[in-house]
């Protein structure tokens, strides 16, 4: 058995899968929330592919006090034991970590020592959301399992390809450098893994090909990939630029902040949260799901009508973008929680996109086919598809390559 832990550490949750890499498969999976409040909520799932017959997946559920992360291992481990697959027939040889943000330092996956988390917490400034809540997995996991290596996989990693013209922002150029003011992106992981499953599925070299991905969940974004490599994307410093998302207003002229400030009153910490968690399509519509939106538009919603009209404006405006920057492109590719599930998005999104050789499939798209799979016409010069992420199977692989 060659079994790897993937951890995902959240400020308040603990995400994790086991899964055995010979054959890719994921043995168990779980996830503990509420971590710090007085009752957490723990699930833990085996999966069929760890027992034995044709039995299916099996979901335990339970609640209690979850202190800190490292409680939080300690009920993962208590999990484990109770439910099964048993950790001690089938051990980690490597623990992997999801980590927000690598800054400008960290481009490949690299193994946590003593300096890697020092830099994590460094770079906590520019994802204060998120890197703290990584660097607490890692200690804590590190305490759980001292015996096997710990790999932290960046988010941005991907995107250290990109050429300075895509991530340089037109401010002052010594300020921009002393405060580490540049695009980074995020969502690296899905991004990279995506563009590879689609070439392996098109049956294209994937150094020849030119895809656009759509990560289109409650965070979003856009990537341009040429032959393998990042060469746009649509968040920035932050995972706030780009698209329009769930909670979050996506791209806007920096002079409203400004304005809001001078005539709304509002200051810097409620700038953050209009921005981040009022804003998106819960911000225009009141609804932040975007199946509810959809249900709602359609049913005459006026609100909800024009955020989705808002959304796709937007993600056809990066489609037609990046088409430039590539000079062409070979495949479209939808992914996440909405780009997997929603038809009504992938249907509208490259409406009007004819002429530029993009024909959508209506019955293809419209198919409850699950896995990788083609959603464009015949005639489409441009393939598009629907590739369902799995970032935690990417960590894993490179988790594994390291050692």
């Amino acid at each position: 058995m060659s079994a790897v832990l993937v951890i995902n550490s959240g400020s308040s949750s603990l995400k994790y899968q086991l899964l055995e890499m010979t054959g890719e498969t994921v043995l168990a999976s779980g996830l503990i929330e509420r971590i710090g409040e007085d009752a957490g909520s723990v699930k833990h799932t085996v999966s069929a592919s760890s027992t034995a017959g044709d039995a299916a997946d099996e979901t335990f559920r339970g609640s209690e006090p979850v202190a800190d992360h490292a409680a939080a291992f300690r009920v993962m481990i208590e999990a484990f034991a109770s439910h099964g697959p048993s950790l001690t027939e089938n051990p980690p040889i490597v623990v992997g970590h999801r980590v927000v943000h690598g800054g400008k330092r960290f481009f490949e996956p690299t193994v946590v020592t003593d300096l890697v988390k020092i830099n994590i917490e460094d770079l906590s400034e520019l994802a204060p959301l998120h890197n703290p809540a990584n660097l607490d997995g890692i200690t804590a996991a590190q305490v759980a399992f001292p015996d096997v290596p710990h790999v932290a996989v960046f988010d941005t990693a991907f995107h250290a390809t990109l050429p300075a013209a895509a991530y340089t922002y037109a401010i002052d150029r010594e300020l921009a450098d002393k405060h580490r003011v540049r695009r980074y992106g995020f969502h690296g992981t899905s991004h990279k893994f995506v563009s590879e499953v689609a070439a392996e599925f098109l049956g294209r070299d994937l150094e020849q090909l030119k895809t656009i991905v759509l990560h289109l969940g409650n965070g979003a974004s856009a990537c341009a990939v040429d032959g393998g490599r990042s060469v746009d994307t649509s968040m920035g410093l932050t995972p706030l630029e780009g698209l329009v998302m769930g909670t979050r207003s996506g791209d806007l002229d920096p002079a409203v902040l400004v304005h809001l400030h001078r005539r709304a009153g509002l200051g810097f910490d409620e700038l953050d949260t209009l921005l981040n968690r009022r804003s998106g399509l819960i911000g225009l519509s009141g609804r932040g799901d975007m199946r509810d939106v959809v249900e709602a538009g359609d049913s005459g919603d006026e609100a909800a009508a024009l955020a989705l009209d808002v959304y796709l404006h937007r993600l056809k405006h990066y489609v037609g973008s990046y088409i430039a920057v590539l000079g062409g492109v070979d495949a479209i590719v939808f992914t996440a929680g909405v780009g997997e599930n929603s038809v009504a998005v992938r249907g509208r999104a490259l409406e009007g996109l004819e002429r530029l050789g993009i024909r959508i499939d209506p019955q293809r798209n419209a198919s409850g086919e699950r896995g990788p799979r083609l959603i464009s016409a015949d005639d489409s010069a441009v393939a598009v598809l629907v590739v369902p992420t799995n970032e935690e199977l990417e960590i894993a692989r490179q988790s594994l390559s390291v050692i």
